[in-house]
C-alpha cells in the first residue's frame, strides 16, 4: 500500500483509456463492471479517466460501472482537462470540460484532478485560458480534493512548472523500464525533479501502451527464462510499482484477464530483489539494441490529422514486423489503413509532431512506412 495525505491507497490504479470494446466500437460496459468489481474487491480505489478518452465515453463508463454501483467513499476518481483537445478553442470551452466531466461521471467531486498532458507545443494554452487558477478555484469550492498535472515534456519545463505552481499536489509521469533512461521521455530525470520538489507521482504507461506486455523476442526470452510462469506485463508493472514517492501505477486494462494478471502481480510480487533488477537490466539492454518505433498508441496525433492517417496503427504494424512475436505483413497494413489515410497520404503539416508525447519524428517515420504499401 502507498500512503498519500494520510490515506492508504492500493498501488494499482485502473486506467480507463483502453477499455474493452464491443464489435460496433462501443465500450463493453458489462465487462468493465466485472473488472471494476474485481479491482475493488482486491483493495483498489483509484480510477483514472479523462475528458478526451474515447470521446467522453470513458467517463460515462466510469459512471455506469462504478459511480452508480458503489458508495462514493469506496473509490476515488481522477480525470483531466486538456486545453488543446479537439473542439477546444477558447477559455470558455476549455473550462467547460470540468463541468462536462462532472456531469458525465456523476461523481459529485473529483478526488484527483489534472491539467492534462502538458508538453511544449501547447503548455501556454493553460496560462492563456487561466486553467491553473480555475482548477484551484474548484478545489476551494470543494469540487476537487487534490490537483496536479500530467506531463509529457522535458525536465526544464517540469522544473519551471513546479517553481511556478508550488501548490501542485502531485505529478503524473510516464515511467517504465524502457523509458527510464530514454532521453525522449526522460523518466528518471523528471522523477528526480518531482522528488526534489516533494511531489508524489502517479505513473502512467508502466507497460508503455502495451509494448512491454508483448515486447520484442529478445526481451521475451530474457523474462521467460527468469520466470516462465510470469507475464511480460507483470515484470513491467512490478518495476513501476517499486518507484519511490508513489500514489498509484495506472494500468490501462482492456479485459478481465489483464485485470487478473495485474492484481496477481500486486499480490505476489512486492519489492524487487537484486536478481529481478538484474533481469530488468538485461531487458533494458536488449531494448536499447532494438530500433522499433516507441509509439504508445495514445492517438493524440490522429485527432487533428487532415488526412486521417492511422499513425499508431501503422507504427504498430512496423514494430511487429521488426521482430515481435505476432509477425505483421503488408496484408495487415492494408487492414489497419482500411478507410483511413495511409503513410503516403502524409502532407507533412507537422501537427502530429507538435502533440506527440513521445516527441517522435512522425513525418520521417511515415515516409519509411510507405514501403508497406507496395
Amino acid at each position: 500500500m502507498a500512503t498519500y495525505l494520510g490515506q492508504d491507497i492500493f498501488k494499482l490504479g485502473f486506467g480507463l483509456m483502453r477499455l474493452p470494446k464491443n464489435p460496433d466500437g462501443s465500450i463493453d460496459v458489462p465487462q468493465v463492471c466485472e473488472m471494476a468489481d474485481r479491482f475493488i474487491a482486491a483493495g483498489g480505489t483509484y480510477f483514472d479517466t479523462a475528458y478526451v478518452y474515447d470521446g467522453g465515453e470513458s467517463e460515462k463508463a466510469l459512471k455506469a460501472a462504478v459511480v452508480d454501483r458503489y458508495p462514493r467513499e469506496a473509490f476515488t476518481v481522477a480525470t483531466k482537462l486538456h486545453a488543446a483537445a479537439a473542439g477546444i478553442h477558447d477559455e470558455a470551452s476549455a473550462k467547460q470540460e470540468f463541468y462536462t466531466s462532472l456531469e458525465r461521471t456523476g461523481a459529485g467531486y473529483f478526488d484527483f484532478y489534472l491539467v492534462h498532458a502538458i508538453q511544449r507545443s501547447y503548455a501556454d494554452k493553460y496560462d492563456e485560458y487561466g486553467i491553473w487558477d480555475f482548477v484551484k478555484e474548484q478545489k476551494a469550492k470543494g469540487l476537487i480534493r487534490h490537483w496536479g498535472f500530467s506531463f509529457h515534456a522535458d525536465p526544464d519545463l517540469l522544473e519551471e512548472l513546479l517553481e511556478k505552481h508550488p501548490d501542485a499536489e502531485f505529478v503524473q509521469l510516464q515511467i517504465n523500464y524502457a523509458d527510464w533512461e530514454n532521453p525522449g521521455v526522460a523518466s528518471r530525470r523528471n522523477w528526480e525533479i518531482c522528488r526534489r520538489h516533494g511531489k508524489p507521482v502517479v505513473i502512467m504507461e508502466p507497460v508503455k501502451g502495451g509494448v512491454l506486455a508483448n515486447p520484442i523476442p529478445e526481451v521475451q526470452a530474457i523474462l521467460k527464462e527468469a520466470d516462465p510462469n510470469r507475464s511480460c506485463a507483470s515484470w513491467a508493472l512490478q518495476y513501476a510499482a517499486n518507484v519511490e514517492g508513489l500514489i498509484a501505477v495506472l494500468s490501462g486494462m482492456s479485459d478481465v484477464s489483464q485485470m487478473e494478471d495485474n492484481l496477481r502481480t500486486m499480490r505476489e510480487h512486492g519489492p524487487m530483489s537484486e536478481a529481478e533488477r538484474a533481469v530488468i537490466a538485461r531487458a533494458q539492454e536488449a531494448l536499447n539494441r532494438d530500433k522499433s518505433i516507441p509509439c504508445t498508441a495514445c492517438h493524440y496525433c490522429t485527432e487533428g490529422c487532415p488526412m486521417g492517417i492511422a499513425i499508431p496503427e501503422i507504427f504498430n504494424v512496423v514494430n511487429r514486423r521488426k521482430g515481435s512475436v505476432e509477425f505483421r505483413t503488408k496484408r495487415e497494413y492494408t487492414i489497419v489503413t482500411q478507410g483511413k489515410g495511409k503513410a503516403s497520404d502524409c502532407v507533412a503539416c507537422g501537427q502530429c509532431e507538435g502533440v506527440c508525447p513521445q516527441h517522435l519524428p512522425i513525418i520521417e517515420l511515415l515516409e519509411k512506412c510507405r514501403e508497406l504499401e507496395g
